[in-house]
């Protein structure tokens, strides 16, 4: 079995990073495309590799030279590599193809060792490597039959989205008999260049092989395998975060988000309510989608209507942000403070937006307080305003809306400014517990509200955020800091919308909790973790025997989990975690995990 790999490409869109060598000599983790693709082949004891180059030709072969391959490398030039597609490369290639079985390879492609394994092992002498159709990908796809026959080829002109449940994504590694290339593909290819040309792609071919009666190959589904194909700067920063040996879970932390282009990741580092939005609001959304692409989304005034009205708050004293931490950048904006009070550990963004802090580090060991330790405290302290983040994050600690107003009383008296951010208080267990009342705010007027609607109401993807106050000089400004249109036409029809998925919403956040309880439940009866109780949608959890860091590569690397690594926010020899809690499927993928590492320790 001889290897074939197609690396004649410019690469274009690379651009800077392939204006001077071929597309497979990017680096991945600190190593070249082509390197791990040649080693991979050689551990798997291919009789020879045959590789069609063109693109800085010289360039690929004086480096190919210096990496001690021991399987004989053949090379063959494509002269106009810059004229042609794939189609003429392989066609280059054709004496190679009839003289022994081969695997084809295309040269921008990235995967693990068990991709080639998996296509080796099955007895079926042609062999069209496919994926299940996930959004990331472009270009050809399959129709697949029950039996693995390939029904159709697809390519990207006829790609339809409403059939993309139904389609397979060819890998662009195929499994090809000595036999099948003599007697037909390289007969259809001949056929094809000759009425088309030579500015085609091979794949078409192999469509129209499919169409005839019995045809002669067939498809190899992937079971899990990671790969990937690499066309673009995203493509290769995606990349290096699936395949980074070390960095895998700090490299997609700190992509903040973004996680629909890893579908087989299972995201327990951010905090969403797994329990809404409902089907039926999600389908209202996607019922008005070209309507809402396609139009401006209205200006602060009428934003502020709709959450006036979805939260009972006179409209002057509210303001509708592209999520909270837009508004956490305003307030902190006007307030200038200097001494700005927060709790520590907790979310950072407020810190990380003032002049200057003072912290409460609590002496607990779980990192608990109550509304009179943060009194005790600060109460010979000159602060200007003080942060309660309620529960807060990551501890989950929670002071009851009674504890709280004990805090709304002292900080008026003090003439402190209270920022109360209630973004994950509708999940705890005590009811009404919100400080947004009309009432409330009229009678202390030193207090701004914030909450994220992304959060509790499972729509970080609309990003949407309010503040409440009724304070008229700073919510004026807060008014007049944000852009005219500051949120999109999506997050503005939800906002209409909300109103009428009220009860669902409640139905909810029952679930939610009878879930929690039940998660909590399960995670403290796992060895090498302590568990902190918690009234949010998340656990912060102690290890031992293993780092936080540890653990959070461990589970990405094997089981495709991301969990948050707080060791950022600890000093010492003590290790924390925080993992979301979703729906019980989800959250017993999380339990199997930790059990299977955890109880090894």
């Amino acid at each position: 079995m001889q290897a074939i790999i197609l690396a004649a490409g410019m690469g274009k869109r690379l651009k800077e990073l392939t204006a001077h060598n071929t597309k497979c000599m990017i680096k991945v983790g600190g190593v070249t495309l082509i390197e791990r693709m040649l080693r991979q082949i050689e551990k798997f004891g291919f009789s020879r590799i045959v590789i069609v180059e063109g693109y800085e030709g010289k360039k690929l072969k004086d480096f190919i030279a210096t990496l001690g391959i021991k399987t004989p490398i053949k090379y063959i030039n494509n002269p106009i590599y810059n004229k042609t597609n794939n189609i003429y490369s392989l066609s280059l290639a054709a004496s190679e193809l009839v003289s022994d079985d081969s695997v084809l390879f295309e040269s921008d492609l990235i995967f693990e060792d068990s991709v080639i394994k998996t296509l080796l092992a099955d007895p079926e002498p042609n062999l069209a490597l496919v994926d299940k159709y996930e959004n990331w990908m472009d270009g050809t796809c399959l129709i697949l039959g029950q039996n693995d026959e390939i029904k159709d080829f697809v390519p990207g002109s006829e790609f339809c989205f409403a059939n993309k449940d139904k389609y397979y994504k060819t890998v662009n590694i195929y499994k090809f008999s000595k036999e099948f290339c003599q007697n037909e593909y390289l007969p259809f290819l001949t056929a094809y260049r000759k009425a088309l040309g030579d500015n085609e792609y091979y794949e078409q071919v192999l469509k129209v092989i499919t169409m005839l009666d019995n045809a002669s190959i067939k498809a190899k589904r992937l079971d899990g395998q990671s790969w990937y194909e690499i066309d673009d700067k995203q493509d290769l920063d995606i990349a290096s975060s699936i395949f980074s040996k070390d960095k895998k879970a700090h490299l997609m932390q700190i992509r903040y988000g973004g996680y629909w282009r890893y579908p087989k990741l299972l995201d327990f580092s951010y905090l969403v309510n797994p329990y809404f939005p409902p089907q039926r609001l999600m389908d209202e959304i996607k019922a008005n989608f070209e309507n809402l692409l396609i139009n401006y989304p209205s200006g602060e005034h009428i934003n502020a209507l709709l959450a006036s009205k979805n939260f009972d708050i006179k409209e002057q004293n509210i303001v509708v942000g592209n999520g909270a931490s837009e508004l956490i950048k305003s307030v902190l904006s006007y307030l200038k403070s200097k001494k700005l009070g927060v709790i520590k550990p907790s979310f950072e963004e407020y810190a990380n937006r003032a002049l200057g802090i003072l912290e409460f580090h609590p002496r607990t060991s779980d990192f608990s307080y109550s509304a009179s330790d943060i009194i005790s405290f600060f109460d010979n302290k000159k602060i200007s305003a003080l942060v309660l983040i309620n529960p807060d994050n990551p501890s989950g600690n929670y002071l009851k809306k009674q504890e709280v107003l004990k805090l709304v009383k002292w900080s008026k008296d003090k003439q402190i400014r209270l920022i109360y951010d209630e973004s994950f208080a509708d999940f705890s267990d005590e009811m009404d517990n919100s400080l947004i009342k009309q009432d409330l705010i009229e009678q202390n007027p030193h207090i701004i509200i914030i909450k994220s609607i992304s959060k509790s109401y499972g729509i970080p993807g609309a990003r949407l955020g309010i503040a409440v106050s009724s304070d008229d000089e700073l919510m004026r400004f807060l008014k007049a800091d944000i852009a005219i249109w500051n949120i999109n036409s999506f997050a503005e029809f939800y906002m209409q919308i909300a109103e009428k998925y009220k009860s669902g919403y409640e139905k909810a956040l029952s679930l939610f909790r009878t879930e929690r309880e039940r998660f909590f439940r399960a995670l403290n009866k796992i060895k090498n973790i302590k568990v902190f109780s918690s009234q949010a949608n998340y656990f912060m959890c102690e290890l031992f025997g293993i780092s936080s860091k540890e653990l959070t590569d461990i589970l990405i690397e094997k089981h495709n989990i991301l969990i948050k690594d707080l060791s950022a926010k600890f000093n010492g020899n003590r290790h924390f975690i925080r993992i979301a809690i979703k729906n019980t499927r989800d959250n017993d993928k999380v339990l199997n995990a930790l059990i299977c590492e955890l109880e090894k320790c």
